[in-house]
């Protein structure tokens, strides 16, 4: 009985220690971040991006209904840190490696490299990821967290959004989290 015993304990030990992950994940990155020189992150309540004014189709008001909120982390690209930014952008690609994460789309774009994942199913996403680097504007990861978002109304939300040549959107942006 007792070689019983340590047998059954010798297993569940095994178990418990083969079942930890030793990778990291986005929600850690995204805790983690602050900590870090350089970055700018926070989280955005959709109803910031949602006003009387707003000037979108109203799909894209309906799709932005199904968003709770969206975290974002992002290193500006400067002179003075092309390490960080080379290891920041290699530590995202390992975490989106993972099998938890579907690729929606990708996209080039003004030397602008954006990959966009998601978890959940394919009718109906809990998150959508959008992964951006490029050696001129830095590395970035938004998060958007939602129910029962629809992928297609997705993507043709991201599409209407405009990039700028001159990186005066990614400046404004920054702006937001510096006040």
């Amino acid at each position: 009985m007792k070689k019983l015993t340590t047998i059954c304990t010798l297993f569940v030990l095994v178990l418990f220690a083969s079942s930890c992950k030793n990778e990291k994940s986005l929600q850690q990155y995204l805790v983690d971040v602050p900590q870090k020189e350089g970055f700018v992150n926070g989280d955005l309540p959709i109803s910031s991006l949602l006003t009387t004014k707003t000037d979108v189709s109203d799909d894209v008001k309906e799709t932005l209904k199904s968003i709770k909120k969206i975290n974002v982390a992002y290193l500006l690209k400067t002179a003075d840190n092309d390490a960080a930014y080379e290891k920041e952008k290699a530590t995202l690609k390992n975490i989106f490696s993972s099998e938890d994460y579907k690729t929606l789309m990708s996209m080039k774009m003004k030397g602008m490299n954006m990959n966009v994942y998601y978890t959940g199913d394919t009718d109906s996403l809990d998150e959508v990821i959008v992964f951006g680097y490029g050696k001129k504007s830095g590395v970035g990861v938004a998060r958007l967290l939602g129910d029962n978002m629809n992928p297609a109304k997705v993507i043709e939300m991201l599409n209407s959004v405009k990039f700028d040549g001159d990186e005066a959107a990614i400046k404004q942006f920054t702006n937001m989290f510096n006040q």
